[in-house]
Formats: C-alpha cells, sequence, structure tokens
C-alpha cells in the first residue's frame, strides 16, 4: 500500500549479489500490458481454465481517489484483453490478489479504503469476490473487522489460509501487527494465531506439505527487513528468521526443482527501487538476488507462477514515465 523509504536501507542488500549465486534471465522481452488509467499498480497473475488472468488497481496515484479492479484474460501471455472491472462508489478497492477456491472459482481478496479522499480514512477492511469464469463476478464482500488487511489468501486442503496485518488508525504503522486467520469458504475467518512481529504488514503464505511458510514485509525504524517465518501444524507457534533485505509487496514461489523465489520491491541506493526476483535459501533465511526486472521510481507488487519451466512475473512500474503493467518470463541460467 505504501511507497515506504526507510533511512538505513543502505548496506540492507549488500549480500544479495554473492558470488555464484543463481541466477535467472529473459526469457523473452519484457512487455507492457496495460496502461489504460492515470495509474496502474498492484498486481496478481495466476493461470486458470487453460488462460492467463492478471489483476490489478487502477486510480489517480499510489493512494488516490477511488481505485477499481481491472481483471486481464489472456490465452498466451501475449494479447491481452480487459475481462472485467470491480468497482464500489465511494471506495477505494486495491492491492488484488487471486487463488483458485476448492469449489474450482476465482477467488480475489484486497482491500478497501473509505473514503477514497483519505482526509482522512474512516474504515478500512477486507473484501473477496469469486467467479466461474473471470468474467463475471460476486459483488465485493466484507471480511474480517476494520482495520486488519487480509493481504494474500493461500489455500491448502480445502482451507484458506492468510495473515492479516492490524493496527490502529490513531497512531498508524507503529501500531502494525499481524496474525494469522483460516477460512473454510473464503469469507468467514477464524484466528490461528497471533504472529507477534512488530512493524509487520504483507505477507505471503506458502505451504511446502504440510509446512508453512511466511514471506513477512515489516515497515518501521527498527524493522525495515524481512522476515521469513516458519510453522507445522497446528500453525500456532512459529519460528522466525531475518532475511537482512528490504521486500515490499511480497510475493513467493517454490518451483517444482525445489527452488524458492521471492519477488518484491527492493532498494538500491542512490538508484532507488526496482523490482526483483531472489533465490531464498529456506533453511539458512537467506536472499539472493538473481534478476532485476526492468523497473524503478513507483514498482513492485508482483506475481508470480511456474508454468512450461518458465517464471512468469506480473509487476508495475513506472522506469517508462507512467505506471503501467508489466509481464515478463524468466528462465534459470
Amino acid at each position: 500500500m505504501r511507497a515506504f523509504l526507510p533511512l538505513l536501507l543502505v548496506g540492507c542488500t549488500a549480500e544479495l549479489a554473492a558470488a555464484g549465486a543463481p541466477a535467472l534471465e529473459l526469457a523473452a522481452p519484457v512487455r507492457k500490458i496495460w496502461d489504460g488509467a492515470a495509474h496502474n499498480a498492484f498486481t496478481g497473475l495466476i493461470r486458470f481454465q487453460e488462460r492467463w488472468y492478471c489483476v490489478f488497481r487502477e486510480g489517480d496515484g499510489h493512494a488516490k481517489g477511488a481505485g477499481a479492479i481491472r481483471v486481464l484474460v489472456s490465452k498466451d501471455g501475449a494479447d491481452w484483453q480487459s475481462a472485467a472491472v470491480l468497482a464500489k462508489p465511494g471506495v477505494d478497492l486495491r492491492d488484488p490478489h487471486v487463488a483458485i477456491a476448492p469449489d474450482g472459482r476465482l477467488m480475489l481478496n484486497g482491500g478497501a479504503a473509505e473514503p477514497p479522499t483519505r482526509d482522512p480514512v474512516k474504515d478500512h477492511y477486507s473484501f473477496v469476490s469469486f467467479s466461474k469464469d473471470g468474467k463475471t463476478w460476486t459483488q465485493p464482500e466484507r471480511v474480517l473487522a476494520s482495520w486488519h488487511w487480509l493481504w494474500r489468501v493461500t489455500w491448502h486442503k480445502d482451507i484458506a489460509y492468510g495473515v492479516a496485518y492490524i493496527w490502529d488508525p490513531k497512531v498508524g504503522a507503529q501500531s502494525y501487527r499481524t496474525a494469522l486467520f483460516s477460512s473454510k469458504d473464503g469469507v468467514k475467518y477464524e484466528k490461528v494465531a497471533d504472529l507477534q512481529q512488530k512493524f509487520a504488514s504483507e505477507a505471503t503464505l506458502r505451504f511446502d506439505g504440510d509446512a508453512l511458510y511466511c514471506l513477512q514485509r515489516r515497515d518501521g525504524y527498527r524493522g525495515i527487513t524481512a522476515l521469513l517465518g516458519a510453522s507445522k501444524p497446528p500453525y500456532t507457534t512459529w519460528e522466525w528468521k531475518d532475511l537482512g533485505a528490504y521486500v515490499g509487496g511480497p510475493e513467493l514461489l517454490k518451483a517444482p526443482s525445489g527452488a524458492w523465489w521471492v519477488g518484491g520491491r527492493s532498494y538500491f541506493p542512490p538508484k532507488g527501487a526496482k523490482t526483483v526476483v531472489s533465490r531464498l535459501d529456506v533453511g539458512a533465511g537467506k536472499l539472493t538476488e538473481a534478476l532485476q526486472l526492468p523497473s524503478g521510481g513507483d514498482t513492485s507488487y508482483p506475481g508470480m507462477v511456474w508454468h512450461d519451466n518458465q517464471l512468469w512475473v506480473s509487476y508495475y512500474s513506472s522506469h517508462e514515465g507512467k505506471t503501467s503493467i508489466y509481464l515478463a518470463r524468466l528462465k534459470v541460467k
């Protein structure tokens, strides 16, 4: 949600370029797939019914005005068409992510801010919507309490899991805390555990068998580096490792080879923000940079899918001027 630039990031990514590190390269030129709105950002990517779907927010700025969720569809990842737009009058819908529910429907979840003028925000909450075909969607439905942002949902054995970050609107980032929630239908959620991490915000969960990993962003003067959490059923006890690098808009994926990949925003003073894909050693809790995507300025929030032995990455960037949506196909060197 925020383009947060901590002052202490110099050197945080110094260890990411270790000699002999696994690397990625572009399998094809990066494509700009959408720039229809004044500001196009915060992506999610998925393959559903043999097609690609990319979701993102359209608005007037990073956190400006009412945002709508655009859904794009493509058969081949090259030619993209608009499939749907989700909007709610007087509400900023933002940061959409997509998953496939056990009943075979697409599930979209995101955040909602009222009013969109933010002067000040009177309510902030999470929402979900479902679709059988990617074109017709249910009305965005509110989930959890106010000031609970269920940032991304991951399904495992017919249960939806997600980390919500929770805050006091009168305090702001200094009050950030997170909790793990689960749901049988993607709508009604129960708390599984408080995660007890200060300054924590956006998080992505991924399963490896029944083991659960959490890639956790942090924002704060003494909490600027990302964390990797690990837990086993019933997911009430967690072990955490500091990854030593900032990751904004975190995405996490395990490839069929067993390699773990992380996507998100990193900072490289004095060049500024870049969208980066890194290799993750889950045992050591270490990130190793694999590729900086063509990016800069307001950028990040990737979606990642492994398909046809390649890593497909959606993301947004303003390196060419207008903040637009891009798609990259990567292969391991």
